[in-house]
């Protein structure tokens, strides 16, 4: 077989796949390791030293034997770990070919040879300059002199512990603390801190990376230090600080992502090397959606692909890298970067290094479908091993597919494949799904560009010049439109835009455009965009996300088109846009366990590096709850939605809120006494009734049951700081506004009071006693958290309340006096109707069924359940309390009153409307009120 046969990418593939069929089968015996002339070498050279190693798998303890023994032979520490890099490799090599050893286990034993290593190399080079300069030094905060410490940084797969078995390895040396060395025995040759860890640097080299008679131990790239090989080799803390914010490019980010200090041990176990994620984490994963990099990583991969080809421009066979190449593993590793880059800011559940445990977790944060994720891990672990099979053949750190027919049918034996023609075609499907994936990430050969009529250039490519841009297309625009971006020529925002964010700026305006010509889209929707985006041009990472995401631009038009409250959303709360990306938006719903469990899950990730403090969960709380209410706003505004179904989402959302507030804060209050707090939250009103609107506030109930002596100011301290938690506004706003006025003796009454005097209020125990007021507010009661116990007490005491032996005169008196207070409170003038507060309006259903929840309950079981307003009314009517239909209609016409309010409060119009159009509604009302509350009521 020759290089001819390997001219292509997986094309070249493919066709030599077409040319093997005739290969004889592939046996157990066509998978030995001693194929490879790297283990030839070995086995010839080190025969003696080959039983240092302990068998098995090598790992950290085993390596260390092994090192130990080739000391105790008297090598010194270089050439002992040259050689048990050789005797590693060699053990690798049977164990992954012969029996099939896992990715993992490889990877691992290579990156935890590199670790130890790099350890011992550091150990050799402070001994050696402490001796000729002292230890570095500084004073710490305290005043106290203190050694300055140097950590080794492991970049891509070495920090990431995926190092493959032939690699080199990226470092980047950063010290904690300028300052200087305290001099040698006698005080002098005293240098810069700077100056000596430069020197460790290259102390550091030549025990790792320079070749010797034994090879070496890994080569050692120091390219994507700050300014790369023109930088200084160490750099400080503090000047690696100053060159993220001010020179740090998108592409290092990438670089960054999977970066670990993997030396000095002590400085790890110790923790003081953490110190470094402070500066690294910001720098990587910035605060909002970020779809920036998308283009920094087109160029970047651009950059690769065009050094990929220049290579295989003299030698064809070097078009087939699994690496590089179409399809091959760094396109999958650009992938999960990509969205971890975007999405890690705000989801730090999805900050991790291994490619093969980022998968999942997009997976589970719905960043990509499950199949997508199964058949890219199942690329990446095929191509990963392929890869280790071209580097065993000659220790060699090549990518590239051999070209000799013994070493293919090797690779092909040691994949497990009955003959080459099989894992030719396996390779050829795994780098075709790999490269669509990626096409379809990056938006294709179109680039996020215009994708309509009427744009500039080929595929809505870029227009001439950005000095004339928006010019350009306003004559392709209606006349509102064109009137509203003709101001922006001079807006001091869009003047600011750096060039590539006002290109951007112009793509979507004429995608906008084209959409209008073609009717998909109203020029409403496209003014209301116009006013959305315009405070928001300081953030071009949303003009970014818009133009690499049609179906988002779309769908964002059609949200802005439908309703005014939507674009006043969206301006508080722009980030939640990205929301409109989810396949799954308007097919799924709110699930409360799901939503629980991302969220601690991302408190979790916090937590793990520190970053969980108050405010960091706070924030975290919102941008969920705010995510959540967008995507159920936006399928209600798609109709996907009744509004009962709007209403059952929001209160199940709400009730996760009170959920994990609850938790997070008690584990953070200082006086806290137990595991678990002994409270539960009682939830009225539109809570208690599942009928939440968007922006509606709470009417919650705190009550306790806690025999502890503080108990009382204990749980004070915590209802207080939920009550922070919920309402303060942070710089993602706020959650619910919340009313307590419902406990006992309103807002006269302790904020939260003990179970016990709870049920006394309720159940007319002593002097202190509920109002029928507060009775008609237990119809509506739910218990919305805590003990299992308490919520069957609770239904106990709600159940004695509404069946309470009542007078069915007086309670019609009363609950008619409060209806006529009401209604004063909120007049109604002129002819309008009010589809809440006028006669007939939604507020009159809602008294009615008080009423004969109040009075009936007692004899009929079925209207006890807090089941809602129109069900109950259906049950009323079943239970003869009610005329034949009358239920029914009321029902119908009170779901048709607050589908009218609900679609008025979205377009932020008033809820009064033409009586005549809702008059069969009103008649219904006004016809239940009569028959229940007797004629004197009716007005």
């Amino acid at each position: 077989m020759t290089a001819s046969h390997l001219t292509g990418s997986t094309t070249g593939v493919s066709a030599l796949s077409s040319n093997v069929n005739t290969l004889p089968g592939l046996t157990l015996a066509d998978r030995q390791a001693d194929h490879s002339r790297f283990v030839q070498r070995v086995r010839r050279r080190y025969p003696d030293e080959l039983a240092c190693l302990p068998e098995g798998a090598p790992e950290r303890a085993t390596m260390q034997t092994g090192l130990a023994t080739l000391l105790q032979r008297g090598l010194p520490m270089p050439a002992a770990l040259r050689v048990l890099r050789q005797l590693v490799l060699e053990r690798l090599v049977v164990l992954d070919c012969e029996q099939g050893a896992a990715l993992e286990a490889v990877t691992r034993a290579v990156t935890e040879l590199a670790e130890i290593a790099l350890d011992a190399a550091c150990e050799l080079a402070f001994q050696e300059l402490d001796d000729l300069h002292g230890a570095p030094q500084h004073p710490d905060a305290q005043g106290q002199t203190v050694r300055a410490q140097l950590w080794v940084v492991g970049m891509g797969k070495l920090g990431a512990r995926e190092l493959n078995v032939s690699s080199d390895i990226d470092l980047i040396y950063v010290y904690d603390q300028d300052g200087e060395t305290a001099g040698n025995a006698q005080g002098r040759n005293r240098i810069s801190n700077h100056e000596y860890f430069g020197k460790a640097v290259k102390h550091i080299y030549n025990t790792v990376g320079e070749t010797t008679e034994h090879g070496n131990v890994f080569r050692v790239d120091l390219a994507l230090r700050p300014n790369g090989n023109s930088g200084p080799s160490a750099v400080s803390l503090g000047a690696l600080e100053e060159y993220f914010l001010v020179q740090g490019r998108e592409w290092e980010r990438f670089a960054w992502l999977k970066s670990r200090v993997i030396a000095p041990a002590a400085c790890i176990a110790d923790k003081s090397s953490d110190a470094l994620r402070s500066a690294v984490l910001p720098f990587v994963f910035r605060k909002y959606l970020d779809y920036n990099v998308f283009d920094a990583l087109r160029t970047l991969h651009r950059q690769i692909r065009d050094h990929a080809s220049k290579r295989a421009a003299g030698n064809p066979g070097r078009a087939n890298d699994v690496k590089l190449s179409r399809g091959g593993i760094r396109e999958i590793e650009f992938t999960v970067q990509l969205l971890q880059v975007v999405r890690g800011g705000q989801f730090p559940e999805l900050r991790t290094r291994p490619t093969l445990d980022a998968l999942p977790r997009l997976c589970r944060a719905g960043l990509m479908p499950q199949a997508s994720a199964d058949a890219l891990a199942e690329a990446y672990r095929f191509l990963r091993r392929v890869e280790h099979r071209i580097q065993y053949l000659d220790d060699q750190q090549t990518h590239v597919m051999p070209t000799r027919d013994d070493d293919l049918a090797w690779l092909a034996a040691t994949m497990g494949c009955a003959n080459v023609c099989e894992f030719l075609h396996t390779l050829d499907a795994h780098r075709e799904l790999v490269a669509q994936e990626f096409d379809t990430l990056l938006g294709g050969p179109t680039n996020g560009g215009c994708s309509g009529k009427g744009c500039n250039g080929k595929n809505g490519g870029a227009p001439r010049s950005s000095a004339d841009d928006l010019q350009s297309v306003l004559a392709q625009l209606p006349v509102a439109f064109a009137a509203k971006v003709a101001q922006w020529r001079e807006h001091p925002r869009v003047l600011a835009l750096k060039e590539d964010s006002r290109l951007r700026l112009v793509r979507l305006v004429q995608r906008t455009g084209a959409w209008l010509e073609e009717g998909r889209v109203s020029e409403e929707a496209a003014l209301r965009m116009a006013d959305w985006i315009e405070p928001l041009l300081r953030r071009d990472s949303y003009l970014a996300l818009l133009q690499e995401r049609p179906s988002v631009h779309e769908r964002l038009l059609r949200l802005l088109g439908a309703a005014k409250w939507p674009a006043r959303y969206l301006l508080q709360h722009p980030g939640v846009i990205d929301e409109l990306a989810s396949q799954q938006l308007l097919s799924d719903r709110f699930d409360a366990a799901q939503f629980e469990a991302e969220l601690e899950s991302r408190r979790a990730a916090l937590h793990s590096t520190g970053e969980d403090d108050e405010e960091a969960l706070l924030n975290l709380l919102r941008r969920a709850h705010h995510a959540e209410v967008f995507r159920t706003l936006a399928r209600d505004l798609e109709k996907v939605l009744t509004v009962e179904q709007v209403a059952d989402d929001l209160s199940a959302l709400a009730d996760s809120v009170l959920r994990l507030t609850a938790r997070w804060c008690w584990a953070r209050l200082k006086n806290r006494h137990r595991d678990e707090p002994a409270f539960a939250i009682i939830g009225y009103g539109k809570l208690g009734g599942k009928e939440l609107g968007y922006g509606s506030d709470l009417d919650i109930v705190f009550v306790y049951e806690d025999e502890h002596e503080n108990a009382g100011e204990i749980y004070a301290a915590f209802v207080r700081k939920m009550i922070n938690w919920l309402t303060v506004k942070t710089g993602e706003g706020d959650l619910f506004e919340i009313d307590t006025a419902l406990r006992p003796n309103g807002n006269s009454g302790l904020l939260v009071t003990s179970f016990q005097a709870y049920t006394n209020y309720q159940q007319q125990r002593g002097s202190n006693t509920a109002w029928t007021w507060e009775h008609q507010a237990m119809t509506r009661a739910r218990f919305v958290l805590g003990g299992v116990s308490l919520a069957g007490r609770f239904d106990a005491v709600r159940e004695d309340v509404i069946t309470a032996l009542r007078d069915g005169d007086s309670l019609a008196r009363e609950i008619v006096a409060m209806r006529d207070k009401v209604r004063q409170a909120h007049p109604v003038r002129g002819t309008m109707f009010d589809v809440k507060h006028s006669p007939g309006g939604m507020v009159d259903v809602e008294f009615v069924m008080q009423y004969l929840v109040l009075l009936h309950s007692r004899t009929h079981p079925e209207l006890r359940a807090n089941t809602g307003n129109i069900n109950l009314l259906r049950r009323a009517e079943a239970a003869g309390l009610l005329a034949p239909g009358m239920g029914e209609a009321a029902a119908q016409a009170y779901r048709e009153l607050r589908q009218i309010q609900h679609r008025a409060r979205l377009d932020e119009a008033p809820t009064q409307v033409d009586a005549a159009s809702v008059a069969p509604c009103a008649a219904a009302v006004r016809a239940l009120w009569q028959h229940v509350l007797g004629p004197a009521a009716v007005n």
